[in-house]
Order: C-alpha cells, then sequence, then structure tokens
C-alpha cells in the first residue's frame, strides 16, 4: 500500500510512519523540515519511506512539491495529519493566531486533497486527523478558540469530501487522535503516541463506504459533532 502523510516529521504523523512503514507499506512522508528523527527512520526503513521537505501546505509552493512527489504514482491512503494548536483565550483574541489554525488545520485538508485528487486509486481511503475539540456538542469548557473552531471547520470539510469523493468510492474518517502525549501537549496527555496512531490505523484499515463520513475516536467510538 501506498500512503502520504503531512506533517510527517514528528509526533503523530512520524508514528505514522513508523507504524505502517514497519508492516510494509511505501510511505510519503511530506513536511517543511526534515528532522533528525524522520532522517533516521528513513535509513532504517530504506526505499519504503520517502521524506519531503519544503512542504508548506498552506502554500501553492508546497502543493506543487507534493504533485512532485507524487508524479507517476497512485497512494492507496492520503492522510492530513498536519496541524497547528496555539492558545486564543477571550481576554487577548489572538486573530492571527486564529487565521494561522485555520490555514492549517481546515484549508489545507481541502487543498492537499484537491492538489493530489488525480494521484488518488480507485480504492483509495482519505483520513483528517481533527480533534475532539472540533466538536460543538462536546463544548462544556470554552476557550481554545482558533483551535476549536478550526477543527469543527476541518470535520466539516471531511464531511463534504466524504459526500463528494463517496461517488467515486473514496471513504473518508476524521480522526481524533485522544489526548496524546506529544511536543505538540507539552509532553501532557492521556495516551502515548504509538497507542494512538495504532488505533488509528486500525480505523483506516477497515474503512469503507459504510462507514466513510464518521467522527471517529482513535478508540473506536463514534463521536458527537
Amino acid at each position: 500500500m501506498k500512503v502520504l502523510i503531512t506533517g510527517a516529521n514528528r509526533g503523530i504523523g512520524l508514528e505514522f510512519c513508523r507504524q505502517l512503514t514497519k508492516r510494509g507499506d511505501e510511505v510519503i512522508a511530506a513536511c517543511r523540515t526534515i528532522t533528525p528523527e524522520l532522517e533516521a527512520l528513513a535509513k532504517a526503513r530504506g526505499e519504503r519511506l520517502k521524506p519531503v521537505e519544503h512542504v508548506d501546505v498552506t502554500t501553492e509552493e508546497g502543493l506543487a512539491k507534493l504533485r512532485e512527489a507524487v508524479a507517476g504514482q497512485r497512494l492507496d491512503m492520503l492522510i492530513n495529519n498536519a496541524g497547528l494548536m496555539e492558545v486564543v483565550r477571550l481576554d487577548d483574541p489572538d486573530i492571527e493566531s486564529i487565521r494561522r489554525q485555520f490555514e492549517i488545520n481546515a484549508l489545507a485538508p481541502l487543498r492537499v486533497t484537491h492538489a493530489l485528487l488525480d494521484h488518488l486509486a480507485d480504492h483509495a481511503r482519505l483520513a483528517i486527523v481533527t480533534s475532539r475539540m472540533g466538536s460543538i456538542d462536546d463544548n462544556d469548557s470554552g476557550g481554545s478558540y482558533g483551535y476549536r473552531m478550526s477543527k469543527a471547520a476541518a470535520n466539516m470539510v471531511g464531511r463534504s469530501l466524504s459526500v463528494d469523493l463517496g461517488r467515486q468510492g473514496k471513504p473518508v474518517a476524521l480522526l481524533h487522535p485522544g489526548y496524546v502525549r506529544t511536543r505538540m501537549t507539552g509532553g501532557n496527555g492521556l495516551i502515548d503516541v504509538d497507542e494512538s496512531v495504532r488505533g488509528m490505523i486500525a480505523i483506516m484499515d477497515h474503512l469503507n463506504m459504510e462507514k466513510t463520513g464518521l467522527f471517529w475516536h482513535t478508540n473506536g467510538e463514534i463521536l458527537p459533532w
């Protein structure tokens, strides 16, 4: 299976690369900058892992890099994982931060998917790594305006993609990884990255048109919108 992952240089994206290549999948690891961890993994995995840097998913130049990386190839799975979390509170509504989070968390999955449409295999499966914090029904703590708003928008992107791509038989999953202990969360969290990614891969492995457009917790629970 050939997989492309955005935001693949650390955290959840890097763990996707580690687990998928370990089982024999071929992975294109797109990121802005190749980290020492990704470089080391690429050396260990050989031809199964191809890092592609200078991929800023918010720019036309970055999208062109993606298209160049997949030239002549078909993708069996696309994982839109690149994300940004910045704290925006009511007493300091940093509008520029909100815009940045919308660009990366909500607009980028749409732009990446559009850029790679012609490279999706007939049976391709797509994922957007979103967050439970994008659930309107589940919001009982407020705050985090940019992150919550952008992830709610990402959920709508995924839902619409599930309708449009569903006409081609390509299912889409919206994945909440859990509160994962990564650099993004400052090492805080309730679940380790390997367990989180293992759960999301299991969901993607069993994704079909009957399950398309659903909002999944990594533990297999269906989450409220």
